[in-house]
């Protein structure tokens, strides 16, 4: 009997999927890629989607363990400081989020305050380390292109990969932010659809699409590697690089980059606030 618990929270307004799992048998549990709101045109920043994944763990009697990221992501602010602080819970990320920290530290030019070793998390994983959740023991695989610092989550027959693998109808992740690449995202998806064909694959985005309209999240790598537009079976990466190049030149900047990116290196966390004790966001100007 598969004793993990999935459940989903939708945030249509950054059309992110945040997860919370559970051990059945212990009542433990895990975060993963949580969303803190954010209104770019007023500078506010807002608690319901987090308060809402906060009051499920409270109502269904749930222990965190953990508070995972996927990546630093780009479209939208993470609510991990924001939920450790509530509940607690040890916050994690993939170790190559300090090359990411390094990328990002001299475009917002980050000094003294700001150290890019990522002492920000709690937890550092490199690829094959395990976790516990209960007495669910879940795998870290490093699967980066979309970012260098992407990992899939591996626990309980289920495969959280963030960004790395959308639905099979939309494909891959963007591989032209700073310190992508489109050769190195086709490897790490074949990496994942190496995993048995009965894995659940849980996506972090979903857009849906003309012929779906609604929202879905939810694959197996049997249905990816005969069905993903991009990456499915008999696909070759030389193929798959060409597509991805060609379609990220016609993508604009996500309209949160600046301010998640500021957030998600700091796990989470606001800059330290100034003097009047107001917490600002800089806005590099032609620097992407």
């Amino acid at each position: 009997m598969n004793r993990l618990q999935i459940q989903p929270f939708f945030d249509k307004a950054t059309f992110t999927v945040t997860y919370v799992i559970a051990d059945q048998d212990t009542g433990v549990c895990a975060v993963i890629d949580p969303v803190l709101d954010f209104d770019a045109a007023s500078g506010r920043a807002g608690h319901a989607s987090a308060d809402a994944v906060i009051a499920h763990i409270r109502g269904a009697g749930l222990s965190l363990a953990w508070i995972l990221e996927t990546h630093a992501h780009a479209d939208h602010l993470s609510a991990a400081a924001y939920i450790k602080g509530v509940l607690g819970g040890r916050t994690a990320i993939g170790r190559h989020i300090v090359d990411v920290q390094k990328i990002f530290a001299p475009i917002f030019n980050l000094r003294d305050e700001f150290v890019p070793d990522g002492r920000q998390f709690d937890v550092l994983f490199a690829d094959g380390d395990s976790f516990a959740v209960g007495s669910l023991i879940g795998r870290v695989m490093h699967t980066p292109g979309h970012t260098p610092a992407c990992v899939t989550y591996v626990i309980g027959g289920a495969a959280f990969v963030g960004d790395t693998l959308f639905m099979p109808d939309y494909g891959s992740a963007r591989a032209d932010f700073p310190g992508g690449d489109a050769g190195t995202l086709y490897r790490s998806m074949r990496r994942i659809l190496e995993l048995p064909d009965n894995t659940r694959l849980l996506t972090c985005h979903d857009y849906g699409t003309p012929a779906r309209p609604d929202f879905a999240w939810e694959s197996t790598v049997a249905e990816q590697r005969r069905a993903n537009i991009h990456v499915r079976d008999g696909i070759a990466e030389n193929e798959f690089v060409a597509l991805r190049m060609a379609r990220d030149r016609t993508l604009g900047m996500p309209h949160l980059i600046l301010p998640s990116i500021q957030v998600n290196i700091r796990a989470g966390a606001l800059p330290p606030p100034e003097d009047n004790g107001v917490s600002y966001l800089k806005l590099p100007v032609n620097a992407l």
